[in-house]
């Protein structure tokens, strides 16, 4: 094979790549607000075709959200997959910056590790591993580790069938409890019913009563995914401590959950944020006087910006930041910009963005900026 042959194979196979990449990448999914542009940040030759829509009325308020069918097509000659636009009318939300507590439930119970139980392997085989979800022990649901005890126990040593759920298929094995020496019976499994933490509120949607929380999802520590969740809480707290971040070192916001004060709900737990209801919105001293328009993408620049923050007795305070970098076209995951503190007071206090602070809301413009984002400091 002569030279030119072989530069021509190897130009073939690096187009071939860059459009394998930005196909795959692609997401199934796409939510816009009204006059917002898809951009899917397609190569040359990708062809985005609408074709069906349809208006539907929310439950939640009088918002209308449009559902469209986008197909991509490589060259308008070959449809490569479909691509689900949901587009909503841009609504007002009030900035929050509120330190909260947040509690998970899941539904079922996650897999974090594995040891042998009197000699006795019995997931041995069984093909379960970590990050698998228990959901149902003999046909009985399973929601909490000391439910999955309770049925283990039950058994008396006799075989369980046990039914778990890994990449949203479902599995079904049996295992064979060992009984120990304190005549419990277990099946040498570790395993994890939720979560609870403490983090920064987002934003608030007076219309429909909905708040946003964190600007990342939750996922176990052990495993590295997100939390498969039934429901959860949304609770006030209080700052105890913060450890300010060092160079190597990142700080967090250390604080206590008022166990007694549960003002919302959680439904949604997402790479992007956690989503719920606020029943209680006095509670987080809200002024609808304060909701802001949503920045589209488009609006979103480069240069100064605020972010709210409430670090002492409760009060909200704005920041000031500067936004370096926007990724217009990542709509992946939650990093979509990269920002530097440049308030001094809050160097001070916090060395920068710590952990718990993911979720304050930036404000630049006038506007609500709801672009999540990766953080710097000086």
């Amino acid at each position: 094979m002569n030279f030119k042959k072989r530069i021509l194979i190897i130009i073939t196979l690096l187009i071939a790549l860059i459009y394998t990449v930005n196909i795959t990448s692609m997401p199934d999914q796409v939510v816009l607000f009204k006059d917002e542009e898809l951009n899917l940040g397609q190569v040359f030759g990708i062809v985005l075709k609408e074709e069906e829509q349809e208006t539907l009325e929310t439950s939640s308020n009088s918002n209308k959200v449009e559902n469209k069918t986008v197909t991509v097509s490589l060259f308008n000659l070959i449809d490569i997959k479909k691509v689900q636009v949901s587009t909503v009318e841009n609504v007002k939300v009030i900035p929050l910056g509120n330190t909260i507590g947040i509690k998970l439930y899941s539904n079922g119970v996650l897999v974090i590790g594995m040891t042998e139980i009197e000699g006795h392997k019995p997931y041995e085989n069984t093909g379960i591993k970590e990050g698998d979800l228990i959901v149902e022990v003999d046909n009985v649901d399973v929601t909490t580790t000391a439910k999955l005890i309770e049925c283990v126990n039950n058994s008396e040593g006799e075989t369980v069938e046990i039914t778990y759920l890994r990449d949203g298929l479902e599995y079904t094995v049996n295992m064979e409890p060992v009984k120990t020496k304190d005549n419990n019976y277990k099946i040498g499994l570790w395993v994890r019913d939720g979560a609870v933490g403490i983090g920064t509120a987002t934003y608030y949607e007076p219309e429909s009563g909905k708040i946003a929380t964190l600007g990342h999802g939750i996922v176990d520590r052990d495993t590295d995914k997100l939390i498969s969740i039934e429901s959860g809480e949304i609770a006030t707290s209080t700052i105890t401590k913060i450890k300010k971040g060092e160079k190597g070192t990142p700080g967090e916001i250390r604080g206590i959950i008022n166990e007694e004060t549960i003002i919302g709900s959680i439904n949604l737990n997402t790479k992007f944020g956690i989503y719920g209801e606020l029943e209680k919105p006095n509670t987080l001293g809200i002024d609808e006087n304060n909701a802001l328009e949503v920045a589209l993408k488009e609006e979103i620049e480069t240069g100064k910006a605020t972010i709210l923050l409430s670090l002492e007795d409760g009060i909200r305070k704005e920041y000031e930041i500067e936004i370096k970098k926007i990724y217009k076209n990542n709509i992946e995951d939650n990093k979509s910009m990269l920002i530097e503190i440049t308030d001094q007071e809050l160097i001070e206090k916090t060395g920068g963005i710590i952990q718990g602070m993911s979720g304050a809301p930036i404000i630049q413009n006038g506007k609500f900026v709801r672009s999540n984002n990766t953080c710097i400091s000086k």
